[in-house]
């Protein structure tokens, strides 16, 4: 009978179609600025922009919900990008100097590219007709190619022999269509030369000698003049004159920020407006002895000048102007610049070039990320009353994601589709004293309003983008935060030991924040304390945009429990951890303190079932039968250190003193496998005791628990996570949800169980007897850990009213494994992270409904989806007569593409246009505008 002991049991059709109806894993769209941004590009026809970075990936942006992302086969830099206007493709030329053409389906690639030349392609031209690419190389040589085939043209090919005027013209730096006659280039090279080119009759027509190197040109919009930029922080404009083949002198050149030696102009545009002077805009030409590491960017026009400051590097810009071949004049509406860590937008149409606030792109790491959570189901109120208080802030249902930062602030997104939109700042630095506070420093120059006026008169500097480094103070970063959605009450804790509790207010507020300070080491003698010391808080009102500071021993309503670790516990509080020093004992001696004034009070103990909970461990720990997909686990010593840290903590109305009487319980697990039940006594409003918190008398509600229960997990794995279950077997829900009926109310009526997922297996016990009713030991032979778990709702795509709670749990080798609950059978498992991302693993967030958020870059979101039916997809909506409803498809395994939406006459993925303009869903001239969000 042995060998049948492990026979698994037949696999069940219905289930397996069950299975296929709630669950199926797909990486959805990546949120936040792409990372390492290296080549921008834009479609002025579609309104579309492209952004190529330095791992290969393309990614193409349209309306807010457009976006498409294209990778590289080879993990190479993208050094240019150009779009064919009107067709949806676009040119790629990488680092390792081969051209890709893309199409919404397909990519060409020329991996022979490399036997044209001996030397490094560095400009490429795609002239208007979008037939002829012009390729310039560091040699010198212009080689003509083909468009879509990208084959050579042997008999277009330019090598400048004939006009070298005795010496090597360097590389070829720029390459410019003539805006009003086709067929003519300008042809820039390094050390000065520029050519005016005929394709037609392959002949120079004029030759311009600049005597600086050359950085970069632009023609005017007339063809009559054009603009170049050198390496001496000056520009020259150029007159092109009929019957003058050899121009040696410029209509004008300027050093605009000299006389001293100034860095390089890197690219320079000229537009032309209806009021009559140009709008001039260059990147560089900063003084280098005074701000050469400036990243700056210049707008000028008339006597309006101004000197953009940015914290990164400027990697490319482009104006959105006018390209109609009608129109006399430019007319420039808006300037995008990308630089390395976000992307800026500034209206040049409104006085004074103000900056633009963005739909998407926002830099989620501004500040350096360090936590992270996400709400669904935002009620409307608390909805509106965040986007208000956006749009005060700016001047100018659904899910919600908010982003803690390492200053301070928390940044509130509206998560509900593909582009992640910014809603809301709010900064917590406002509160303290920080080591950065300018008002501390009387020695700092920028207090000084003279010298402030002196620094703003030349060059004229303004602060723009909101991507900061540099942290103010390291005590600020926010390390846990958590959002009441239904009371609008937010806390927020930080690195200095800080917590604060606000409330969401419909004005602005200034006012005095209540302190309470809360002494751990008042009993400790001779103490050293190495951590951070702790924020001093500002004295002065501090301003609240729309939130104001409640202290929580004034808010009746809610209750602020803190978990904390006794000094004698911590092993960075110098010397290992003592097991003696339990977290049973620290609780115990964190309440006592809390609650000095009750020391002499009535006294209610429980008695604690240890025997029955060693019991029921040892008899499971005694079991022979494990499944092959599980592993025996080893248990671990008892001396391992930071056993005593509080892991993970649970709030539950459920039954722990006995099977008929019910109440608020709290339940903490520790890195040793302990879990500790405590049975809490909430007092009702007006019955609180007087207490003595950091040796003041202070009135206020006091909390009493008790022990009720202690688990000790044999193999002393960390707790990961706890959860209660009703009488259903389903998670209960949130009480406030539960009693309000936007949530089913739990089974009080049949016994209760709670769930603990320690690093190695996963167990569920009874209550209140805490027996063992099953487990499931998931370390694999790989030796995984656990890393994050959840409970998570999962729809099913084919009965509207069926649904299934299943657990969620990632590992530390980046998959996924769903359980059902309670019986913790497997369902299915999908690989997720790379194992060797141990940030994305760490950053992951799980929502309600089976989606997931995690870091793939310090900027970058990637979103992915565990249902089958809840999906957030980018979508490529299509103009109709009737509304569009979205229908998820699957895109191609490679090349451009997006999942997306399509027309609902065709469930196919779209076909590259045929002519310029056209959908390639239903052939629609004007449906296939992506960036309008047709």
């Amino acid at each position: 009978m042995m060998k049948f002991r492990f026979r698994r049991q037949g696999t069940d059709p219905q289930r397996e179609k069950i299975k296929q109806e709630l669950f199926a894993f797909n990486k959805t769209v990546e949120h936040g600025f792409p990372h390492q941004p290296s080549a921008l590009a834009f479609d002025p026809k579609l309104q579309l922009m492209a952004i190529g970075t330095k791992s290969g990936a393309i990614k193409i942006y349209g309306a807010p919900g457009v976006e498409f992302t294209g990778l590289h086969k080879d993990t190479t830099a993208v050094t240019q990008i150009h779009f064919l206007p009107g067709q949806g493709r676009l040119l790629s030329l990488l680092d390792d100097n081969t051209i890709h053409l893309w199409e919404i389906l397909s990519i060409i690639n020329v991996p022979n590219f490399l036997s044209l030349s001996a030397t490094r392609v560095t400009v490429l031209l795609l002239l208007k007709s979008c037939d002829l690419l012009c390729v310039g190389t560091e040699g010198g040589g212009v080689y003509f190619l083909e468009v879509p085939s990208l084959s050579l043209k042997d008999n277009q090919t330019l090598l400048p022999e004939d006009y070298r005027c005795g010496k090597s013209l360097g590389p070829v730096e720029a390459l410019q269509e003539h805006p009003q006659q086709s067929g003519k280039i300008l042809i820039g090279y390094s050390r000065g030369l520029v050519v005016l080119w005929d394709l037609s009759t392959r002949l120079a027509e004029q030759l311009f000698l600049g005597k600086q190197q050359l950085e970069s040109l632009v023609w005017e919009r007339s063809g009559n003049l054009f603009v170049c930029s050198h390496n001496d922080g000056g520009y020259s404009v150029w007159a092109v004159t009929s019957g003058n083949t050899c121009n040696h002198q410029p209509v004008s050149s300027t050093i605009p920020y000299g006389p001293f030696p100034c860095k390089a102009i890197s690219k320079i545009l000229w537009r032309t407006t209806q009021a009559g002077s140009p709008v001039l805009l260059y990147s560089g030409g900063m003084p280098r002895a005074s701000y050469g590491d400036r990243h700056c960017l210049t707008i000028q026009q008339d006597k309006d000048h101004v000197t953009l400051d940015f914290t990164s590097r400027v990697i490319d810009f482009f104006t959105v102007h006018s390209v109609e071949q009608e129109r006399e004049f430019d007319e420039p509406s808006a300037l995008v610049v990308l630089l390395e860590e976000e992307l800026v937008v500034i209206d040049l149409q409104t006085p004074g070039w103000p900056s633009m606030p963005t739909p998407y792109l926002a830099p989620l790491h501004s500040s350096a990320i360090t936590c992270s959570c996400h709400i669904s189901s935002v009620p409307p109120k608390l909805w509106e009353r965040l986007v208000n208080a956006g749009k005060a802030q700016q001047r100018l249902f659904s899910k919600l994601v908010y982003t803690c930062h390492e200053d301070g602030t928390v940044r509130f997104w509206d998560a509900s589709g593909v582009a992640l939109t910014p809603l809301y700042k709010l900064s917590t630095a406002n509160v303290f004293h920080t080591d950065c506070d300018p008002s501390d420093d009387p020695q700092d120059p920028s207090n000084d309003p003279d010298m402030q006026q002196e620094e703003e008169e030349w060059p004229p500097f303004r602060k723009v983008g909101c991507f900061d480094p540099y942290s103010d103070d390291p005590r600020l970063g926010i390390q846990k935060i958590s959002l009441c959605k239904y009371s609008n009450k937010l806390v927020v804790a930080g690195t200095a030991g800080q917590v604060i509790v606000l409330g969401l207010s419909d004005e602005r507020s200034d006012h005095l924040v209540d302190v309470s300070v809360v002494d751990l080491l008042y009993d400790r003698e001779g103490f050293t304390w190495k951590g951070h010391d702790r924020l001093e808080p500002r004295s002065k009102p501090a301003p609240f945009p729309r939130w104001h500071c409640m202290p929580s021993r004034r808010t009746q309503s809610c209750d602020l429990i803190v978990c904390t670790l006794h000094p004698n516990d911590s092993l960075a509080m110098e010397g290992p951890l003592s097991r003696v020093k339990s977290l049973k004992k620290s609780l115990r001696q964190s309440f006592r303190r809390i609650r000095k004034s009750r020391v002499s009070g009535k006294k209610r103990t429980i008695t604690t079932p240890t025997s029955k909970v060693q019991e029921a461990n040892a008899a499971l720990a005694e079991q022979e039968e494990v499944a092959p997909v599980q592993r025996r686990i080893e248990p671990r010593s008892a001396d391992d250190s930071l056993s005593g840290v509080v892991r993970c903590v649970c709030f539950a109305d459920t039954f722990l003193r006995d099977g008929t009487h019910h109440g608020p319980t709290l339940w903490a697990g520790t890195n040793s496998g302990s879990v500790y039940a405590y049975a809490l006594e909430v007092p009702g409003v007006g019955s609180g005791r007087v207490c003595e918190r950091g040796g003041a008398s202070e009135s206020s509600v006091c909390v009493e628990a008790v022990l009720g229960k202690e688990i000790q997990l044999m193999h002393r794995a960390p707790v990961v996570s706890i959860c209660v279950l009703d009488g259903r077997g389903k998670p209960l829900p949130d009480p406030y949800e539960a009693s309000q009926d936007l949530a089913i109310a739990p089974d009080m009526t049949n016994a209760h169980s709670v769930l603990i997922a320690s690093e190695e297996q996963l167990k569920v016990f009874s209550l209140p007897k805490v027996s063992a009713k099953t487990k499931f030991k998931l370390t694999a032979h790989e030796g995984c850990r656990v890393r994050k778990v959840a409970m998570v709702v999962f729809s099913s795509t084919a009965q509207e009213d069926y649904s299934e709670h299943t657990l969620v749990c990632l590992t530390n080798l980046g998959d996924m494994h769903l359980f059902s609950i309670p019986a913790l059978r497997p369902q299915v498992r999908y690989d997720c992270i790379r194992k060797e991302d141990i940030s994305g693993i760490a950053s992951c967030v799980f929502t309600k409904n089976g989606q997931g958020f995690y870091l793939i870059s310090p900027s970058e979101y990637e979103r992915f989806s565990l249902s089958a039916k809840v999906l957030t997809e980018p979508l490529c909506f299509v103009q109709l007569d009737r509304p569009l409803e979205p229908t998820s498809t699957r895109g191609p395994p490679s090349g451009l593409h997006g999942n997306h939406s399509v027309c609902p006459t065709r469930l196919s993925y779209p076909k590259p246009p045929s002519t310029a303009g056209n959908c390639g869903c239903c052939g629609d001239q004007q449906a296939f505008h992506l960036g309008l969000g047709h």
